[in-house]
């Protein structure tokens, strides 16, 4: 299937190399395929293979190719300055009159793709800044699984909260096909991909905590309670939460604070990007999805359009909480641009959002509800229809 970054990643290979992340079996290869279809010669080249690992140390590959696929190069020693000397090296007089609408002499584009977040494993070598477009590819969201099968808002909601946003389970024929899958993806994250970057013997260790995660899905997480519980340190535990994080299995939303360093010390809630793995009752799967796409929004405003957004929640010390928040400080101080609560059938706005409010004036307030009827308009607070508002983002 088509995705959302399909056409823009088209555009940045023009001008530079992208470095394109994700989660596992998001749709990363599949997305590097289409493209490769579309130019005859392309080549691809996966470090994970023994064949292809030789041909990138030695850099062999065709020069005449138009488009390079580089997947997994992150596991190798000094990765970085090894595709500098890559990008750097590459032909720019490439002829490709063979290539519909190509100029005659054109340049070898160089896309790169991995399941690790490839900025957060600090690795020695040559800086890679200006040499490429960094984009993530998340998970199908409401308005993509519309555009693809002409479901409606509503329809697709309903999909999504039942088998996930990745394309294999989302796809799949039936129910018990798409939890097959999921079985088997969640064993092999924490038994192959852990191991990378983690000590073998840890593994069934991460394994527990990874399971602890998916019951405390929405709620500030306190990881000295886990360690209470599993008898690991929380210094391990907090190694551990960074590495799942890197390997796009979680991701973590702070509380909004104009401090930032205060922000960083209060405790995170925790969300998976396979909202499928979240276990709870219908409203924690429905803040975990909600979670999902607004963090492909601000990926999406981060990565194409450079602003300086970010998400967080709103939580004070008497214990009044907004589920999420948004940032803005691309022309400045940061501000908060809105306010979302989530609810499944609650039509009463949320006595925190309406107090949040009236105190953040500039902000847009919604509580996006799962089933209702009627949206309608509570003082500054708009009730919304999930499927709907949910549709409308840009991705």
């Amino acid at each position: 299937m088509n995705r959302y970054l399909d056409h823009r990643v088209r555009t940045d290979l023009i001008k530079k190399m992208v470095i394109l992340t994700g989660p596992r079996q998001v749709g990363k290869t599949t997305l590097s395929q289409l493209l490769m279809r579309e130019q005859p010669g392309a080549q691809y080249l996966n470090y994970d293979i023994p064949a292809h690992r030789e041909i990138l140390h030695r850099q062999t590959w065709s020069k005449e190719t138009p488009l390079l696929v580089f997947d997994e190069i992150h596991k190798m020693p000094h990765w970085k300055a090894w595709l500098k000397g890559a990008f750097d090296g590459r032909n720019l007089h490439l002829a490709r009159a063979t290539v519909v609408n190509s100029p005659a002499d054109a340049v070898q584009q160089l896309l790169v793709t991995g399941s690790a977040r490839m900025d957060t494993f600090r690795q020695a070598g040559e800086s890679l800044a200006g040499r490429f477009y960094k984009l993530r590819l998340h998970p199908i969201s409401v308005r993509e699984w519309c555009e693809q099968t002409e479901a409606s808002p509503a329809a697709a909601l309903s999909h999504l909260l039942q088998r996930g946003g990745f394309p294999e389970p989302c796809l799949a024929p039936d129910d018990t096909s798409a939890q097959r899958w999921r079985t088997d993806y969640f064993s092999a994250l924490v038994r192959e991909d852990v191991v990378e970057f983690s000590r073998l013997q840890e593994v069934n260790a991460m394994r527990v905590f990874a399971d602890a995660l998916r019951s405390r899905v929405g709620s500030p997480l306190s990881i000295a309670s886990i360690s209470r519980d599993m008898g690991v340190s929380p210094k391990t535990l907090t190694k551990y939460l960074d590495i799942l994080e890197a390997l796009f299995i979680v991701f973590t939303v702070r509380p909004w604070h104009r401090n930032i360093t205060r922000a960083t010390l209060q405790q995170p809630k925790v969300y998976f990007f396979d909202t499928g793995l979240v276990q709870g009752g219908d409203g924690v799967k429905f803040e975990n999805l909600v979670a999902c796409h607004l963090l492909k929004q601000v990926h999406w405003q981060q990565d194409t359009l450079g602003k300086q957004v970010e998400l967080h929640y709103v939580r004070t010390k008497d214990g009044a909480e907004v589920d999420f928040c948004l940032s803005d400080a691309t022309h400045g101080e940061a501000q908060l641009t809105h306010l979302v609560e989530c609810k499944l059938s609650d039509t009463k706005p949320h006595p925190a959002l309406l107090r949040f409010a009236e105190q953040f004036i500039s902000t847009q307030a919604v509580q996006v509800v799962r089933e209702l009827r009627t949206e309608q308009d509570r003082g500054r607070v708009q009730i919304r229809d999930a499927a709907g508002w949910l549709h409308r983002l840009d991705v």
